[in-house]
């Protein structure tokens, strides 16, 4: 996990994952804990991991990025290492209102690490620049 998340938040996915580990579930008061830091973010987020929605995507040069389908159907490609999403929230409520930490996509890739639920795939570097070279429109 990086450290450009604020520490409180970077702290409670760490408990998260350690609690997950320990005991194959979350418990109420950390579930608490991540509506609180994230808002209604956390609840989406979630659901989102539930679904199996998380892809992390590698190619042999080492390239990461991860895509979430989110619950409109549509795929976003996002970035853990910046905390960037291509969805419109990331743009309007991260960005631009700078009252959310992160969009509900980002969030879900932490929490679906942190859950081991997080689904793999590798591509070739070819195809991985097709995907980071995909317009919004195409995805």
């Amino acid at each position: 996990m990086e450290t450009l998340l604020p520490a409180v938040a970077e702290e409670l996915l760490k408990e998260v994952k350690k609690a997950f580990v320990e005991t194959s579930h979350i418990p109420d008061e950390l579930l608490l804990a991540l509506k609180f830091v994230f808002g209604s973010s956390a609840l989406y987020a979630l659901d989102l991991v539930d679904q199996h929605c998380v892809t992390r995507i590698t190619s042999p040069s080492g390239r990461v990025v991860f895509q979430v389908l989110g619950s409109s159907g549509k795929l976003y490609t996002c970035y853990s290492s910046c905390h960037y999403c291509s969805c419109p929230s990331f743009t309007f409520s991260v960005l631009k209102k700078n009252d959310s930490l992160l969009c509900k996509h980002v969030l879900a890739i932490y929490l679906s690490q942190a859950l081991g639920a997080c689904q793999e795939r590798s591509v070739s570097d070819k195809q991985l620049s097709q995907i980071l070279l995909a317009r919004e429109d195409d995805e």
